[in-house]
């Protein structure tokens, strides 16, 4: 669980590179950014987000918004990065664990939540990148592509484990066999996302709603988090017994006595993150 947000001092950005990282308040803003390549991954690009991401749990943000520059969101992996060569080809499985599993892996660990905002297309490991975060915007214009049956792949950065979970067998292998474009309208409508709207509106709401979750009680969103992944592994009697767990540690946090005082005295609450 996080406690009190790291004084500012300590919130160092990221203003040039395949990675931003800005900050707005206890928010923290990371954007993709290659636009002239749809964003798409190059190793130089893992590592620039593994970097921002130090900072962030370093500044003590209480809240991460994901999203893309240009007109894409994320095109997953940059196939000029990659060798061909018959005899040293990449290794995709050596990529994949080295990469991708880890900054899955880390988004769903963070314990703050994470909005990723799509801007436009996500595709392959860009889809499935958004989809590891704990809210997903999208702007009307955006898409979600499983694109990796097209050149002979498997759904990879969890695709195989968030989509069947969001929107069901059918759905899901639908998308993953026919590599078909999903609209964000149609991705709201199945529940694959949380809410499709018009481009413009997009990086006003995403802030507004990244602002609202950092003013929360932190550590209860950590603990909501921690229990809805759980909860997809472990069983009715298991899961009542980590509800009950989290919440006799919650129920001691200065969050908790805050939340209850401002309840009582009609007046809105001031939390800190402890």
């Amino acid at each position: 669980m996080q406690d009190a947000p790291t004084s500012s001092g300590s919130r160092s950005g990221i203003d040039s590179g395949p990675i931003l990282l800005a900050w707005h308040g206890d928010v923290a803003a990371i954007t993709l950014n290659r636009p002239d390549k749809l964003n798409s991954f190059t190793r130089e690009m893992h590592g620039a987000l593994r970097e921002a991401l130090d900072r962030v749990e370093a500044g003590g943000a209480r809240a991460l918004l994901l999203t893309g520059a240009g007109r894409g969101f994320c095109a997953g992996q940059d196939l000029a990065d990659l060798d061909f060569t018959p005899g040293s080809m990449t290794d995709l499985g050596q990529l994949i664990d080295t990469h991708f599993n880890p900054l899955i892996r880390r988004l769903q660990a963070l314990p703050l939540p994470v909005i990723a905002a799509v801007n436009g297309t996500a595709a392959g490991a860009g889809a499935n990148l958004a989809l590891a975060c704990d809210i997903v915007l999208a702007a009307r214009s955006a898409s979600f592509i499983q694109a990796f049956v097209r050149i002979g792949l498997v759904p990879d950065s969890g695709g195989t484990w968030f989509l069947p979970k969001r929107i069901g067998m059918a759905r899901a292998m639908g998308l993953a066999m026919t590599g078909e474009k999903l609209s964000a309208d149609e991705a709201e409508q199945w529940g694959l996302i949380w809410e499709a709207m018009d481009d413009p509106l997009l990086p006003e709401q995403a802030m507004a709603l990244a602002t609202q979750l950092a003013a929360q009680p932190t550590r209860a969103l950590a603990a909501i988090k921690h229990a809805m992944h759980a909860s997809a592994t472990q069983g009715l009697d298991a899961q009542l017994d980590m509800e009950r767990d989290l919440q006799r540690e919650l129920g001691a946090s200065h969050d908790y006595a805050e939340g209850v005082n401002a309840f009582l005295q009609k007046r809105p609450a001031r939390f800190s993150g402890r």
